[in-house]
């Protein structure tokens, strides 16, 4: 299995755009979709404060899985359960949820209500994907578990340990899932099992209900103890295991474009597991791409796709180029500012200009224009002092980097409008563009105010106003 994942917490696409790379993740040797839709999914009843402004709707999910149908993608929902629970336990309904009352990403399994709620997530989500094979519950990076007060006092119990609190609540979920909807398998992100002794795994009964998913997102991945974690998994009893590699996020919190070479490498790495780790073992790769953190993952993705299809060679490049639309694709480059004609590669475009250059230019011309610098310094502009030669200098060139930006913003927000929602693309721009623009605005407007002619004084008052004599 060759699943792509699709994270919609961060800058969720629509359906319309959903419906043009669907075709292309399927020419590139995908096979599923592992979808994350956190707030984006159309929970009803006392559920419904989760939904985002856009959520989608039960007839835009449907429409989803009746295009990952035509495309021959097999859909896996996930939610969480366990950590990563900011969308539900942010809200004051929730909150009393909380493991830890200051913080909203996990949730407190000793409460009853902690596992109803999570059954009922659960049961709307199966609901619009009735005869799903998996459903991904999550359950990773469960921060300060052990730390709420209820925790801490049965912690005290000489029998009781944090692993064993983990695993009986990721029991407990998976349990549901198997007695609720047969036919699909829990999976779950493995990095809470990884340091739990192999006996208490074994005997957790765990490995009986869910399939672990191996992540690591570095460049620098270690075969050998993936290998070896491999090993230990199937010791205790898992009968299937998946891996998960990151073709963008996972390399930095604001990041619009993602290190091309840093995610190349991690696929390699993650090739050599599969060939070199114990036979049948892995049911698939997922390709993560963490939403939060960037928002363009245009070539990193597909590249990506493409090796784990096929490994990587220089003929895999020319197909991926092909595929593409682009002259020139070379992982040693952050991005490529090429043109290309993949659903999205206006936007890929314009981004990359943006992300490269917008910033850069105006710093240019604040901090390293010589007459700015000389003659139009932070202390002249505050007190709007310029001689109206240096004006001749400045405004021009001002006036044309902000036409030119202003016009290249213009057209990305207008291709952003067909991929996304409007809240996303406000979040984008005010993020990575206004800052600059608002620079470049401020320094012409302080122009302007400089420039202005100083008003006359009043005229003097005249000796025969106030009957003296001259």
């Amino acid at each position: 299995m060759r699943f792509v994942h699709l994270d919609l917490k961060g800058a969720p696409p629509k359906v319309s755009y959903l419906s043009e790379v669907f075709p292309l993740f399927h020419a590139l040797g995908a096979n599923g979709l592992l979808i994350e839709y956190e707030d984006m999914f159309p929970y009803e009843g006392r559920l419904m404060l989760l939904r985002a402004k856009h959520a989608y709707s039960p007839s835009e999910v449907a429409e989803i899985l009746r295009l990952a149908m035509l495309n021959e993608l097999e859909v896996v929902p996930l939610v969480q359960t366990f950590g990563h629970m900011e969308f539900v336990l942010k809200h004051a309904a929730f909150a009393h949820l909380r493991e830890v009352a200051l913080f909203p990403n996990t949730l407190n399994p000793h409460e009853a209500e902690s596992l109803a709620l999570v059954k009922d997530m659960v049961d709307q989500i199966m609901g619009l994907h009735r005869g799903a094979r998996w459903l991904h519950i999550g359950c990773d990076e469960v921060y300060y578990l052990g730390e709420g007060e209820t925790s801490k006092q049965w912690l005290q119990q000489e029998q009781n340990s944090l692993a064993k609190l983990c695993l009986s609540h990721m029991q407990a979920v998976a349990s549901h899932v198997l007695a609720q909807h047969p036919g699909t398998t829990p999976l779950v992100w493995d990095d809470m099992l990884r340091d739990i002794p192999q006996e208490q795994l074994k005997a957790s009964g765990v490995p009986q209900l869910v399939e672990p998913v191996l992540w690591d997102y570095g460049a620098d991945l270690d075969v050998h103890s993936k290998i070896f974690l491999m090993g230990k998994y199937q010791e205790c009893g898992f009968q299937s295991l998946w891996a998960a590699s990151a073709f963008k996020g996972a390399t930095g919190a604001s990041q619009a474009l993602p290190p091309i070479e840093h995610h190349v490498r991690n696929h390699e790495q993650w090739l050599q597991v599969a060939v070199s780790g114990p036979v049948d073992t892995l049911q698939g790769i997922i390709l993560t791409g963490w939403q939060s953190t960037q928002r363009s993952g245009g070539l990193s993705d597909l590249f990506c796709l493409w090796m784990v299809s096929g490994g990587f060679a220089e003929d895999v490049k020319l197909r991926v180029e092909h595929f593409l639309g682009v002259s020139s694709l070379e992982i040693m480059d952050t991005v490529s500012e090429g043109a290309g004609s993949f659903p999205g590669s206006d936007i890929h475009a314009l981004v990359t200009q943006v992300s490269l250059h917008l910033r850069s230019s105006v710093d240019t011309l604040l901090e390293r224009n010589r007459y700015v610098t000389g003659w139009f310094s932070p202390y002249h502009r505050r007190r709007k002092l310029i001689h109206p030669v240096m004006i001749q200098h400045i405004q021009p060139e001002a006036l044309s980097l902000l036409s030119r930006w202003s016009n290249l913003v213009q057209q990305l927000e207008a291709a952003l409008q067909l991929a996304f929602y409007p809240d996303t693309i406000e979040e984008w721009l005010e993020e990575n563009v206004l800052p600059s623009m608002q620079r470049l605005q401020g320094l012409l407007q302080d122009l302007g105010e400089a420039a202005a002619p100083l008003p006359l004084p009043p005229p003097p008052s005249s000796c025969w106003d106030t009957g003296q004599n001259p």
